[in-house]
């Protein structure tokens, strides 16, 4: 069974009023807990790899783990590239067998992100690729990507419709508030509940809305949509971390946004803070034990439990395979 791309994935996500997550891999462990639950969980899914994932794991481990994930299960996965800083690195993706890929040319001017973006799609739609584009600057840091609050800028509505038209993108993620790792807001910027614990502003579904009125049916895809489960924060804290006030978006809100035009939402953060809370948990509490298939073990449990937890209770995807 070959990878699929999103296409399909997409019709089904906007007209089932669901999202389909998009996890970020790096490790056999990271993609065994993925789609073990996504197997359990019947769901689609979309395996995504970053640049720093390429250089960390190499392109030829990344695609076999993912050809053994789908083998496995016969699930209908596809397998993109996040972040494409340039043409060269969605081409070497796009001849390299991945399905869908992500050009990033947010960091420039409209125009030039519309050229680059036209030239990959032109390349990749050939190739029977699907590309995916953004528009707006998300805040934050995730790998190579780093933007800093004061550069953040919202998605305008009237470019989105243009830049879709002009460049004829397959999906396009935009910024409504979210943001890039695990400290997507500065403590100005939020509230604080009853815990302590920060309390992140509202994201802008007015935009959100604004731009499903005017691009009917098209795929939205949100970037920067970790939780930033707390509990995995106060594990890694408790047991020798420093991650002070590090914060996600609530839950509630990508339901909402998943209920609405957003067909894929980003998922990396989340992950890694159960994988590194656990093993550090692990540690501390088996300090004789040298073995990684025994800390790496309770750490892949971790990150399946979380993605049927996302599968099941935020994206709406579960038993839409």
């Amino acid at each position: 069974m070959p990878f699929v791309t999103t296409k399909e994935m997409f019709k089904k996500a906007y007209e089932g009023h669901y999202a389909v997550g998009a996890f970020n891999v790096n490790n056999m462990e990271i993609v065994q807990g993925i789609v073990d639950a996504a197997k359990e969980e019947e769901s689609p899914l979309i395996l995504q790899v970053s640049a720093g994932a390429r250089k960390y794991a190499k392109h030829s481990y990344l695609l076999h783990l993912v050809e053994a994930a789908m083998e496995d299960t016969g699930l209908p996965i596809a397998l993109h590239l996040d972040h494409g800083a340039d043409f060269d690195i969605c081409k070497a993706c796009v001849d390299g067998g991945f399905t869908s890929v992500m050009i990033d040319g947010s960091k420039y001017p409209f125009e030039e992100n519309i050229e680059l973006t036209k030239r990959v799609v032109d390349y990749a739609h050939n190739k029977g690729v699907v590309v995916e584009a953004e528009l707006g600057k998300l805040a934050g840091v995730e790998d190579a990507v780093k933007v800093n609050t004061k550069d953040a800028t919202y998605t305008d509505p009237d470019q989105a419709v243009e830049f879709v038209e002009r460049t004829g993108v397959d999906s396009l993620a935009i910024a409504i508030g979210t943001s890039h790792g695990a400290y997507k807001f500065t403590a100005a910027q939020c509230t604080r509940n009853e815990k302590g614990e920060l309390v992140p502003p509202p994201l802008r579904f007015d935009i959100l809305d604004e731009v499903v009125k005017r691009l009917p049916g098209f795929p939205i895809v949100l970037h920067g949509s970790s939780s930033v489960p707390q509990e995995f924060v106060r594990m890694v804290n408790e047991f020798g971390g420093k991650m002070p006030d590090a914060v996600g978006i609530p839950e509630e809100q990508l339901r909402k946004a998943a209920r609405s035009a957003v067909c894929k939402i980003n998922i990396d953060s989340d992950l890694r803070l159960a994988m590194t809370g656990t093993i550090r948990k692990f540690m501390a509490e088996h300090p004789d034990k040298f073995d990684p298939r025994e800390y790496l073990k309770p750490a892949r449990a971790a990150i399946k439990e979380l993605v049927s937890h996302k599968i099941v209770d935020v994206l709406g995807c579960d038993h839409k395979a």
